[in-house]
């Protein structure tokens, strides 16, 4: 599980995050609304029936569950209500900007592709990192050709930007 879905309160700030993300967490927030949770209830209220829920499994998990399901509901409806989805590919700039697929040249001459999503978005396999990430955050507001320091818990380091693209 990626860190995206944990259920820590989002902060009041504006929510960047992609149209394809946005629609990730819509569809995450249908499916647990109108599939998930009632079928947990269903299985709720069968449990229930069964008469002593002290000792009932199916009772016990599920209403468990139900609040996590619930927990994850109230985050997702806080993420998309705060959301400002930007388009890359309607971004006309020379600068690193939110949505832009970036390549840099790293301290050992290798080059890296990156693409600046939402914190939502974050996929470490596809090389999506959040706009808040120290990489992200040193590149931000610069053009091919910079050399930038990024400032992360392993260290300093320089990067240089060799190419911008917006998609």
């Amino acid at each position: 599980m990626n860190e995206s879905k944990t259920n820590q309160s989002p902060s009041q700030e504006k929510n960047y995050i992609t149209p394809s993300g946005a629609k990730m967490l819509q569809d995450e927030l249908y499916e647990l609304k109108h599939d998930e949770r009632p079928k947990l209830v269903e299985t709720i209220s069968w449990a229930a029936a069964n008469g002593d829920r002290s000792e009932n499994a199916d009772y016990i998990y599920g209403k468990r569950r139900l609040r996590e399901i619930d927990k994850r509901i109230e985050f997702l409806l806080k993420r998309l209500d705060l959301a400002e989805v930007i388009d890359p590919s309607t971004v006309k700039s020379n600068k690193v900007l939110f949505g832009v697929t970036v390549t840099i040249l790293d301290h050992d001459q290798k080059e890296k592709t990156y693409k600046i999503a939402g914190i939502d978005e974050v996929d470490l396999d596809k090389n999506q990192i959040s706009w808040k990430s120290p990489i992200a955050a040193a590149m931000l507001n610069h053009v091919v050709g910079d050399i930038v320091t990024v400032v992360s818990p392993n260290g300093e380091r320089e990067v240089e930007i060799i190419k911008i693209v917006y998609k």
